[in-house]
Protein backbone atom coordinates (compact mmCIF):
# COMPACT_ATOMS: atom_id res chain seq x y z
CA UNK A 1 0.00 0.00 0.00
CA UNK A 2 1.15 3.41 -0.83
CA UNK A 3 -0.66 5.52 1.35
CA UNK A 4 1.83 8.47 1.44
CA UNK A 5 0.46 8.92 -2.37
CA UNK A 6 -3.11 8.57 -1.45
CA UNK A 7 -3.14 11.85 0.79
CA UNK A 8 -4.68 14.71 -0.71
CA UNK A 9 -6.63 13.42 -3.72
CA UNK A 10 -8.52 16.20 -5.66
CA UNK A 11 -12.01 16.13 -5.02
CA UNK A 12 -14.37 15.21 -7.93
CA UNK A 13 -16.41 18.11 -9.38
CA UNK A 14 -19.62 18.79 -10.45
CA UNK A 15 -19.12 17.23 -13.97
CA UNK A 16 -17.31 14.35 -13.09
CA UNK A 17 -20.37 13.76 -10.55
CA UNK A 18 -22.92 14.44 -13.69
CA UNK A 19 -20.62 12.61 -16.33
CA UNK A 20 -22.83 10.25 -18.37
CA UNK A 21 -25.77 13.11 -18.05
CA UNK A 22 -27.11 12.22 -14.65
CA UNK A 23 -28.54 15.94 -13.31
CA UNK A 24 -27.35 16.38 -9.30
CA UNK A 25 -31.29 16.00 -8.69
CA UNK A 26 -31.03 12.94 -10.01
CA UNK A 27 -28.13 11.75 -8.14
CA UNK A 28 -29.78 12.67 -5.01
CA UNK A 29 -33.08 11.08 -6.03
CA UNK A 30 -31.48 7.93 -7.07
CA UNK A 31 -30.07 7.46 -3.80
CA UNK A 32 -33.16 7.55 -1.98
CA UNK A 33 -33.75 4.08 -4.43
CA UNK A 34 -30.94 2.24 -3.40
CA UNK A 35 -29.63 3.75 -0.15
CA UNK A 36 -29.96 1.04 2.13
CA UNK A 37 -30.78 -2.57 1.23
CA UNK A 38 -32.86 -3.87 4.19
CA UNK A 39 -32.03 -7.53 4.77
CA UNK A 40 -34.96 -8.47 7.58
CA UNK A 41 -36.06 -6.99 10.59
CA UNK A 42 -33.44 -4.34 11.98
CA UNK A 43 -31.07 -5.19 9.35
CA UNK A 44 -29.77 -3.20 6.51
CA UNK A 45 -26.44 -3.79 3.64
CA UNK A 46 -24.30 -0.82 4.26
CA UNK A 47 -21.77 -0.31 1.30
CA UNK A 48 -18.71 1.57 2.04
CA UNK A 49 -17.09 2.90 -0.41
CA UNK A 50 -12.81 3.49 0.15
CA UNK A 51 -11.32 6.44 -1.28
CA UNK A 52 -8.18 4.48 -1.58
CA UNK A 53 -6.87 0.86 -1.54
CA UNK A 54 -8.06 -1.44 1.54
CA UNK A 55 -5.23 -0.89 4.19
CA UNK A 56 -4.70 -1.17 8.38
CA UNK A 57 -7.18 2.71 8.20
CA UNK A 58 -10.01 0.36 8.25
CA UNK A 59 -8.99 -2.63 10.51
CA UNK A 60 -11.39 -1.39 13.10
CA UNK A 61 -13.97 -2.34 10.63
CA UNK A 62 -12.15 -5.63 9.40
CA UNK A 63 -11.83 -6.71 13.21
CA UNK A 64 -16.04 -6.04 13.37
CA UNK A 65 -16.63 -7.37 10.46
CA UNK A 66 -14.95 -10.78 11.42
CA UNK A 67 -16.04 -11.08 14.63
CA UNK A 68 -19.28 -10.81 14.34
CA UNK A 69 -19.73 -7.14 16.02
CA UNK A 70 -21.66 -6.08 12.89
CA UNK A 71 -23.73 -8.80 12.38
CA UNK A 72 -24.76 -8.32 15.94
CA UNK A 73 -25.93 -4.61 15.33
CA UNK A 74 -27.84 -5.79 12.27
CA UNK A 75 -25.46 -4.62 9.51
CA UNK A 76 -23.64 -6.48 6.67
CA UNK A 77 -20.70 -4.66 5.85
CA UNK A 78 -19.08 -4.48 2.35
CA UNK A 79 -16.06 -2.54 1.30
CA UNK A 80 -15.71 -1.40 -1.99
CA UNK A 81 -11.95 -0.50 -2.54
CA UNK A 82 -10.83 2.85 -4.44
CA UNK A 83 -7.78 3.08 -6.23
CA UNK A 84 -6.38 4.76 -9.41
CA UNK A 85 -9.30 5.85 -11.86
CA UNK A 86 -11.86 5.60 -8.98
CA UNK A 87 -14.06 8.52 -7.55
CA UNK A 88 -15.19 7.41 -4.61
CA UNK A 89 -17.33 10.38 -3.56
CA UNK A 90 -19.17 10.18 -6.90
CA UNK A 91 -20.14 6.47 -5.95
CA UNK A 92 -21.28 7.87 -2.50
CA UNK A 93 -23.16 10.58 -3.68
CA UNK A 94 -24.67 8.77 -6.28
CA UNK A 95 -26.03 5.88 -3.99
CA UNK A 96 -24.18 3.07 -4.91
CA UNK A 97 -22.04 3.07 -1.53
CA UNK A 98 -24.26 3.76 1.72
CA UNK A 99 -20.70 5.52 3.71
CA UNK A 100 -17.76 6.64 2.36
CA UNK A 101 -14.48 6.33 3.84
CA UNK A 102 -11.59 9.10 2.84
CA UNK A 103 -8.02 9.86 3.09
CA UNK A 104 -8.01 13.68 3.79
CA UNK A 105 -10.44 16.34 5.11
CA UNK A 106 -9.74 18.63 2.34
CA UNK A 107 -11.43 16.15 -0.83
CA UNK A 108 -14.45 16.53 1.10
CA UNK A 109 -14.62 20.09 1.14
CA UNK A 110 -13.77 19.93 -2.36
CA UNK A 111 -16.71 17.90 -3.16
CA UNK A 112 -18.96 20.13 -1.26
CA UNK A 113 -18.00 23.22 -2.54
CA UNK A 114 -18.37 21.64 -5.84
CA UNK A 115 -22.39 20.91 -5.22
CA UNK A 116 -21.87 17.14 -4.24
CA UNK A 117 -24.03 16.40 -1.38
CA UNK A 118 -21.80 14.79 1.29
CA UNK A 119 -20.85 15.11 4.67
CA UNK A 120 -18.05 13.81 7.36
CA UNK A 121 -19.96 12.29 10.37
CA UNK A 122 -16.80 10.75 12.00
CA UNK A 123 -13.40 10.95 11.43
CA UNK A 124 -10.92 7.97 12.70
CA UNK A 125 -7.55 9.71 12.51
CA UNK A 126 -7.33 12.28 15.28
CA UNK A 127 -4.14 13.55 13.79
CA UNK A 128 -3.22 13.10 9.73
CA UNK A 129 0.00 11.56 9.38
CA UNK A 130 1.13 13.56 6.35
CA UNK A 131 4.82 14.08 7.10
CA UNK A 132 8.03 16.05 5.82
CA UNK A 133 11.21 13.57 6.31
CA UNK A 134 14.20 14.74 6.05
CA UNK A 135 17.58 13.54 7.19
CA UNK A 136 19.77 14.50 9.78
CA UNK A 137 22.95 15.90 7.96
CA UNK A 138 20.31 18.53 6.57
CA UNK A 139 17.29 18.53 8.45
CA UNK A 140 13.58 20.14 8.05
CA UNK A 141 12.23 20.39 12.11
CA UNK A 142 10.15 23.33 11.65
CA UNK A 143 8.57 25.14 8.11
CA UNK A 144 11.83 28.43 8.87
CA UNK A 145 14.13 25.02 8.19
CA UNK A 146 12.71 24.90 4.71
CA UNK A 147 13.70 28.15 3.03
CA UNK A 148 16.23 27.80 0.43
CA UNK A 149 16.09 24.18 -0.19
CA UNK A 150 14.31 22.00 -2.39
CA UNK A 151 11.17 20.00 -1.30
CA UNK A 152 9.84 17.35 -2.97
CA UNK A 153 6.12 16.48 -2.59
CA UNK A 154 3.46 14.58 -4.56
CA UNK A 155 1.70 16.76 -6.95
CA UNK A 156 -2.08 16.40 -4.98
CA UNK A 157 0.03 17.48 -1.89
CA UNK A 158 1.58 20.48 -3.54
CA UNK A 159 -1.29 22.43 -2.09
CA UNK A 160 -0.55 21.65 1.35
CA UNK A 161 3.03 22.84 1.15
CA UNK A 162 1.39 26.07 -0.04
CA UNK A 163 -0.66 26.14 2.49
CA UNK A 164 2.17 25.49 5.11
CA UNK A 165 3.96 28.14 3.64
CA UNK A 166 1.68 30.86 3.68
CA UNK A 167 0.85 29.87 7.31
CA UNK A 168 4.39 30.54 8.76
CA UNK A 169 4.82 33.67 6.62
CA UNK A 170 7.02 32.10 4.35
CA UNK A 171 6.88 33.14 0.60
CA UNK A 172 6.59 30.42 -1.87
CA UNK A 173 9.59 31.51 -3.93
CA UNK A 174 11.91 31.09 -0.75
CA UNK A 175 11.23 27.30 -1.35
CA UNK A 176 12.27 25.46 -4.32
CA UNK A 177 8.82 22.75 -4.85
CA UNK A 178 9.15 19.57 -7.02
CA UNK A 179 7.48 16.70 -7.66
CA UNK A 180 7.81 13.01 -6.04
CA UNK A 181 6.32 9.76 -6.71
CA UNK A 182 5.31 7.06 -3.81
CA UNK A 183 8.76 6.49 -3.08
CA UNK A 184 11.86 8.28 -0.92
CA UNK A 185 14.25 8.41 -3.01
CA UNK A 186 15.24 12.18 -3.53
CA UNK A 187 16.19 12.49 -0.13
CA UNK A 188 18.69 10.17 0.10
CA UNK A 189 20.33 11.22 -3.45
CA UNK A 190 20.32 15.15 -1.99
CA UNK A 191 17.68 16.11 -4.98
CA UNK A 192 15.63 17.03 -1.90
CA UNK A 193 16.18 18.05 1.47
CA UNK A 194 12.44 16.69 2.60
CA UNK A 195 10.24 14.19 0.91
CA UNK A 196 6.09 13.99 2.25
CA UNK A 197 4.45 10.33 2.93
CA UNK A 198 2.27 9.08 5.37
CA UNK A 199 3.83 7.96 9.25
CA UNK A 200 2.08 5.00 8.89
CA UNK A 201 3.52 3.97 6.37
CA UNK A 202 6.18 2.32 7.96
CA UNK A 203 8.09 -0.11 4.69
CA UNK A 204 8.47 3.14 2.60
CA UNK A 205 10.20 5.21 5.59
CA UNK A 206 12.76 1.85 5.86
CA UNK A 207 14.91 3.70 3.52
CA UNK A 208 15.37 6.50 5.45
CA UNK A 209 17.14 4.91 8.62
CA UNK A 210 17.65 5.77 11.61
CA UNK A 211 19.08 9.19 10.74
CA UNK A 212 15.34 10.44 9.64
CA UNK A 213 13.84 13.53 10.96
CA UNK A 214 9.77 14.15 11.42
CA UNK A 215 7.89 17.02 11.06
CA UNK A 216 4.38 16.66 11.14
CA UNK A 217 2.00 18.60 8.58
CA UNK A 218 -0.15 18.99 11.79
CA UNK A 219 2.54 19.66 14.17
CA UNK A 220 3.33 22.80 11.56
CA UNK A 221 0.16 24.29 11.70
CA UNK A 222 -2.22 22.68 9.23
CA UNK A 223 -4.52 20.24 11.00
CA UNK A 224 -6.53 17.96 8.50
CA UNK A 225 -8.26 14.83 9.49
CA UNK A 226 -7.54 11.80 7.91
CA UNK A 227 -9.22 8.57 7.13
CA UNK A 228 -13.04 10.89 7.35
CA UNK A 229 -15.99 8.60 7.36
CA UNK A 230 -18.90 10.42 5.08
CA UNK A 231 -22.40 10.61 3.63
CA UNK A 232 -24.86 12.23 1.78
CA UNK A 233 -27.40 14.44 3.22
CA UNK A 234 -30.32 12.54 2.47
CA UNK A 235 -28.31 8.94 4.39
CA UNK A 236 -27.60 11.15 7.46
CA UNK A 237 -31.59 12.60 7.11
CA UNK A 238 -33.08 9.18 6.58
CA UNK A 239 -31.02 6.40 7.98
CA UNK A 240 -29.16 8.13 10.71
CA UNK A 241 -30.22 4.44 12.89
CA UNK A 242 -28.29 2.78 9.96
CA UNK A 243 -25.12 4.87 10.19
CA UNK A 244 -25.13 4.84 14.38
CA UNK A 245 -24.92 1.00 14.07
CA UNK A 246 -22.22 1.27 11.51
CA UNK A 247 -20.35 3.76 13.52
CA UNK A 248 -21.07 1.93 16.92
CA UNK A 249 -19.75 -1.37 15.26
CA UNK A 250 -17.20 0.23 13.53
CA UNK A 251 -16.05 2.01 17.38
CA UNK A 252 -16.37 -1.56 19.02
CA UNK A 253 -14.04 -3.28 16.07
CA UNK A 254 -11.05 -0.39 16.66
CA UNK A 255 -11.49 -1.16 20.40
CA UNK A 256 -10.76 -4.25 19.79
CA UNK A 257 -7.83 -4.00 17.53
CA UNK A 258 -6.44 -1.53 20.11
CA UNK A 259 -6.92 -4.19 23.41
CA UNK A 260 -5.04 -6.54 20.59
CA UNK A 261 -3.42 -5.21 18.06
CA UNK A 262 -1.55 -8.55 17.00
CA UNK A 263 -5.43 -10.10 16.31
CA UNK A 264 -6.38 -7.16 14.58
CA UNK A 265 -3.45 -7.22 12.29
CA UNK A 266 -4.00 -11.27 11.74
CA UNK A 267 -7.90 -10.20 11.05
CA UNK A 268 -6.66 -7.72 8.82
CA UNK A 269 -4.35 -10.04 6.68
CA UNK A 270 -6.96 -12.69 6.77
CA UNK A 271 -9.12 -10.67 4.92
CA UNK A 272 -7.17 -8.69 2.94
CA UNK A 273 -4.49 -11.46 2.31
CA UNK A 274 -2.37 -8.75 -0.29
CA UNK A 275 -1.19 -7.31 2.71
CA UNK A 276 2.09 -8.43 4.96
CA UNK A 277 1.28 -9.45 8.34
CA UNK A 278 4.96 -8.48 9.00
CA UNK A 279 4.97 -4.98 7.43
CA UNK A 280 1.27 -4.52 9.15
CA UNK A 281 2.73 -5.55 12.29
CA UNK A 282 5.24 -2.37 11.98
CA UNK A 283 2.70 -0.25 11.11
CA UNK A 284 -0.14 -1.02 13.85
CA UNK A 285 1.54 0.76 16.57
CA UNK A 286 1.40 3.98 14.34
CA UNK A 287 -1.78 3.21 13.24
CA UNK A 288 -3.63 3.12 16.53
CA UNK A 289 -1.55 5.85 17.73
CA UNK A 290 -3.29 8.19 15.11
CA UNK A 291 -6.36 6.70 16.29
CA UNK A 292 -6.32 7.00 19.49
CA UNK A 293 -4.80 10.11 22.16
CA UNK A 294 -5.86 12.75 24.62
CA UNK A 295 -8.90 14.06 22.43
CA UNK A 296 -10.71 10.37 22.29
CA UNK A 297 -9.74 9.84 26.06
CA UNK A 298 -11.98 12.98 26.43
CA UNK A 299 -14.97 12.54 24.05
CA UNK A 300 -14.11 9.01 22.32
CA UNK A 301 -13.40 7.68 19.37
CA UNK A 302 -13.69 9.06 15.96
CA UNK A 303 -14.57 12.58 17.30
CA UNK A 304 -14.02 15.68 15.37
CA UNK A 305 -13.89 19.44 16.17
CA UNK A 306 -16.54 21.96 14.39
CA UNK A 307 -13.43 24.83 14.92
CA UNK A 308 -10.93 22.59 13.55
CA UNK A 309 -13.18 21.87 10.37
CA UNK A 310 -13.51 26.20 10.38
CA UNK A 311 -9.67 26.73 10.48
CA UNK A 312 -9.23 24.03 7.38
CA UNK A 313 -12.35 25.89 5.59
CA UNK A 314 -10.35 29.73 6.45
CA UNK A 315 -6.91 28.06 4.75
CA UNK A 316 -8.36 26.69 1.89
CA UNK A 317 -10.69 29.53 1.01
CA UNK A 318 -7.25 31.89 1.40
CA UNK A 319 -5.52 30.01 -1.13
CA UNK A 320 -8.44 30.32 -3.26
CA UNK A 321 -9.15 26.12 -3.67
CA UNK A 322 -12.39 26.18 -3.84
CA UNK A 323 -14.51 25.93 -7.29
CA UNK A 324 -17.83 27.34 -5.80
CA UNK A 325 -18.81 29.06 -2.62
CA UNK A 326 -17.13 28.38 0.52
CA UNK A 327 -18.79 25.80 2.64
CA UNK A 328 -20.04 26.27 5.63
CA UNK A 329 -18.99 23.82 8.58
CA UNK A 330 -22.32 22.73 9.02
CA UNK A 331 -21.91 21.67 5.32
CA UNK A 332 -18.90 19.76 5.62
CA UNK A 333 -19.76 17.90 9.34
CA UNK A 334 -22.52 16.78 11.53
CA UNK A 335 -22.28 15.68 14.97
CA UNK A 336 -25.17 13.71 15.06
CA UNK A 337 -23.97 10.59 14.73
CA UNK A 338 -21.04 10.82 16.61
CA UNK A 339 -23.98 12.41 19.80
CA UNK A 340 -25.63 9.07 19.39
CA UNK A 341 -22.94 6.81 19.22
CA UNK A 342 -21.01 8.91 22.31
CA UNK A 343 -21.31 6.61 24.73
CA UNK A 344 -20.01 3.48 23.22
CA UNK A 345 -17.16 6.08 21.89
CA UNK A 346 -16.07 6.96 25.32
CA UNK A 347 -15.81 3.55 26.42
CA UNK A 348 -13.30 2.39 23.82
CA UNK A 349 -11.46 6.11 23.17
Amino acid sequence: MLENNRSHRTAPSRRRVLKGGVALGGVAAMSSLVSVEVLGADAAKVNMQLGWLASNGIMGEVVAKRTGIYEELGIELEVTPGGPGVDGVASVAAGRAQVGHLSSSPSLMLARSAGIPVKAFAAGYQKHPFTYFSLANNPVRTPQDMIGKTIATQPTAVILLRALLAKNGIAEDQVEIVKMGSDMNQVMTGQAAAVTGWMTNTNALKILGDDRVDMMLWDAGIQLYANVYYATDEMLAEHADVLTRFLTGSARGWGEARKNPEAGVDHLVAEYQNLDRGSELEAVGPVLGFSFNDVTAAEGWAAMNPANWQAQLDTYAELEQFQGPTPSVDDVMTSDILAATEAVRKQVG
